[in-house]
């Protein structure tokens, strides 16, 4: 991609406790940093685009240490502002057989929940960008983070830049007085060109019951004609954004996963295949894969929405096989899931 592709959103320290211990037991945390915005710039630059990731840290040790981070795995992160207190942390506890995963934030009071409109120099950030991108994380954690999100969104709007969003709805951090999320999030709706979301956020925005996503293996026939119907209610609801992408999983068990992907664009609705992945390793960023693989399959494959799709959908499941938030894939990695050139008897004799 020629110009370059902005994030922006909470960068976050991520604990958890080491070989699936509950976060009520042992006495030691693991540590990594995350935060959808910053999971889909480190997926855009391990894919080879120029990315540029906007934050506000805690000008502390561990504040720099997050940009420096992302810095290593080649993203810009010379417009990240600091100041605040604290950096936004959340704590993980992954599946385990029948016992479901548990997040828990704690955010608030963060150096990003403290951003405010007029803070970050937009029209110098965005004027050779090509696409930003947000979420809907970025109106949720304070009123005046929403405020500032739409100050980015109406400047990159006048600006001509492509915004792309993600619905990232989550219940839990919608608690300062007056937060309306399905209200707010509409409102970047219509300042949006590309959208991402899985099928429960759709179906929570649309407030239309999706279709069972039931898979427990790649013969799964999906109800194409009901998600037809889905979309162009959407669509019309919407009528500025000209592609949604939607991901679809299904949790056979915490490590035997289904994955798919539909794509809306100029009127037709696509369909990847779905992928069967027994062995999940880590779950959590697979939709900012599933972003990060779209906004580099439109340089890699342009005006081919089928095969842009199709590499979206592998970087994801390529996700799940990856300890942490990032995405660590390569194009060459996920090119060959997306090619079928992964088999595990001729995996080792290119070496």
């Amino acid at each position: 991609m020629s110009k370059k592709i902005v994030t922006f959103g909470e960068l976050l320290l991520r604990f958890s406790k080491p070989d699936h211990l509950r976060l009520t037991q042992g006495d030691m945390f693991t540590s990594k940093y995350g935060g959808s915005e910053a999971n889909v710039a480190v997926s855009l630059a391990t894919q080879g685009e120029r990315v540029t990731y906007i934050t506000r840290l805690p000008d502390t040790p561990v504040g720099h240490a997050g940009a420096m981070n992302l810095a290593q795995l080649g993203v810009d992160t010379s417009q990240v502002l600091y100041g605040g207190q604290r950096i936004g942390t959340y704590y993980f506890e992954p599946a385990a057989g029948m016992r479901p995963p548990k997040v828990i934030y704690d955010r608030s009071g963060s150096a990003y929940y403290d951003l405010r409109p007029g803070m970050i120099p937009w029209r110098e950030i965005l004027k050779d960008c090509g696409y930003f991108h947000v979420s809907g994380i970025t109106a949720a954690i304070s009123q005046q983070a929403a405020e500032a999100t739409f100050e980015a969104l109406d400047i990159a709007d006048e600006m001509g830049v492509t915004v792309c969003f993600d619905i990232n709805y989550r219940k839990n951090l919608w608690r300062y007085e007056g937060a309306a999320p399905r209200e707010t999030l509409s409102r970047m709706l219509s300042r949006c060109d590309m959208m991402f979301g899985d099928a429960v956020e759709f179906d929570w925005l649309s407030q239309h019951p999706q279709p069972p996503f039931t898979a427990t293996d790649s013969t799964f026939q999906m109800q194409m004609d009901e998600y037809r119907q889905w979309f162009d209610e959407l669509h019309a609801a919407y009528p500025r954004l000209k592609h949604w992408m939607m991901g679809m999983r299904n949790e056979v068990s915490s490590k035997h996963h289904t994955l798919t992907g539909l794509l809306w664009t100029d009127g037709q609705l696509l369909q990847s295949k779905i992928m069967d992945i027994p062995d999940v390793i880590d779950p959590v960023g697979v939709g900012d894969a599933f972003m990060g693989g779209w906004l580099h399959a439109v340089s890699l494959f342009p005006g081919d929405y089928q095969r842009q799709l199709d590499y979206s959908l592998a970087a994801a499941t390529l996700k799940n096989t990856i300890p942490g938030d990032f995405n660590l894939s390569t194009e060459e990695e996920i090119l060959d899931v997306m090619e079928e050139r992964y088999d595990a008897s001729t995996l080792y004799k290119r070496y």
